[in-house]
């Protein structure tokens, strides 16, 4: 056996047909992992902008009624921190359009909109990340079995042979150990993608929610002060 009838293409080629099918499911799993972790990549740094983007406008003094109608306008291309203010606002207004006045109630409800409208944008933020948690933990199983099962056939082929040697051993064993690589192969980059998602998200949550609850303070700063000015022009 020469180099070249030992290399990665000449053994994925002689392979027998189960490993043959391994290799290409994981390498099909492979292509799809790499694809979710690019789709992931840019969209989180998307929101992230997004959310920063907002942020600003929303520290910068803008009153809140300009803000609630620029979110209405820009629905679409707007990022979740966006659209929580905006749920949270819209429930706000309707509340006030139907005269409840009582504090607690009002902010009851701006609070539990902003909450749904939190748990389903990240749900959305949070799409694909169980894939790629299956793909890190079952690919090099599959692998695996791969590799057993060339070993099983490396050997059943050697049963028949009268003398046996590391030439004649060496091609089945390497065979089914390229179908653990790969599985490998498939299941790090998913692994080291999966927690490092998963740290940017729990950010992204930790920031949405202090979000929530600072605009929450605003929102029941300005129902005081518009009690108390109720209370004043009443004297």
């Amino acid at each position: 056996m020469n180099s070249q009838d030992l290399s990665i293409v000449h053994l994925v080629l002689h392979a027998s047909l189960v490993v043959q099918l391994v290799m290409a499911l994981l390498a099909g799993i492979s292509i799809a992992s790499w694809t979710a972790i690019f789709r992931k990549l840019f969209s989180i740094k998307r929101v992230k902008a997004l959310n920063e983007e907002f942020e600003r406008e929303f520290w910068s003094g803008t009153s809140l009624n300009d803000l609630f109608a620029a979110a209405a306008q820009n629905a679409r291309q707007s990022g979740p921190m966006e659209r929580i203010f905006a749920s949270g606002m819209r429930e706000f207004q309707k509340l006030r359009e139907r005269r409840i006045s009582d504090a607690g109630t009002l902010m009851d409800g701006a609070r539990r909109a902003m909450r749904a409208s939190f748990q389903r944008e990240m749900d959305v933020i949070e799409s694909n990340l169980s894939f790629l948690a299956s793909v890190g933990s079952v690919s090099p199983y599959v692998g695996l079995f791969g590799t057993v099962w060339g070993i099983m056939g490396a050997f059943s082929g050697l049963a028949a042979l009268q003398q046996v040697t590391l030439a004649t051993v060496a091609p089945g064993i390497a065979e089914a150990l390229v179908s653990t690589a790969i599985g490998l192969f498939s299941a790090i980059p998913a692994v080291v993608a999966y927690n490092r998602f998963a740290r940017d998200i729990d950010r992204v949550a930790i920031h949405q929610e202090t979000f929530i609850e600072e605009f929450s303070n605003i929102l029941q700063r300005n129902l005081g002060a518009q009690a108390a000015q109720a209370s004043a022009s009443g004297r």
